[in-house]
């Protein structure tokens, strides 16, 4: 009687045996699966973070190159021209004098002393001596001079904003050790005028 009564069960107990072994299976592969769906998931995370970085970086560079390229274009049509003489024909010193003047007028204007000048007239390592020596004069100016740090910052902006072509090479400022507040300044600079 038992094994009658049991017989009705068969069926369910293996579909119940099955069904677990399925569900122990499936499981193991569901697990897997999701930890392979996490990772990848993680992963691109990790790329979106990545390549919203790099889109940054691309954007911030076209930003910079499309600046420079502003300036260079504003350079070129806001290009200074270069001192030329009223008279021609003068010789090399002669020239030089005119611009040269302009720098002491605005060396004066600020109230900045003069220790020493020397002058270097077509310094053969210059460029223009080099390419166009025919049509440009050069005059390398090593000033030693002493101001205040106001007066000094008005002559940089000054010097900035002259309507000829100059070159500042160097600037090297020093407090003075007696008064922090005066400055010890040896400025290189360099004239161009027209012949």
């Amino acid at each position: 009687m038992n094994v009658e009564k049991l017989k009705y069960y068969y069926i369910p107990i293996i579909i119940l045996i099955a069904a677990l072994a399925g569900t122990f299976y499936f499981s193991k592969n569901i697990v897997t699966n999701y930890q392979s769906y996490k990772t990848a998931k993680d992963e691109i995370e990790t790329k979106k973070s990545q390549l919203e970085d790099k889109q940054e970086k691309l954007e911030q560079y076209q930003k910079e190159e499309a600046e420079q390229a502003a300036k260079e274009q504003e350079q070129k049509t806001s290009g200074k021209p270069f001192y030329k003489p009223i008279e021609s024909g003068l010789d090399k010193e002669s020239v030089i004098t005119g611009e040269f003047s302009e720098i002491l007028e605005l060396i004066r204007a600020n109230q900045i002393k003069v220790r020493s000048i020397t002058y270097d007239y077509n310094p053969p390592d210059d460029n223009f001596v080099q390419g166009a020596g025919s049509k440009y004069h050069v005059a390398r100016l090593n000033m030693e001079m002493i101001g205040n740090y106001t007066n000094y910052d008005n002559f940089l902006k000054e010097m900035y904003k002259h309507e000829h072509f100059l070159d500042i090479q160097s600037v090297e400022i020093v407090p003075y050790r007696k008064n922090k507040k005066i400055l010890l300044i040896n400025c290189k600079i360099k004239l161009y005028a027209q012949k």
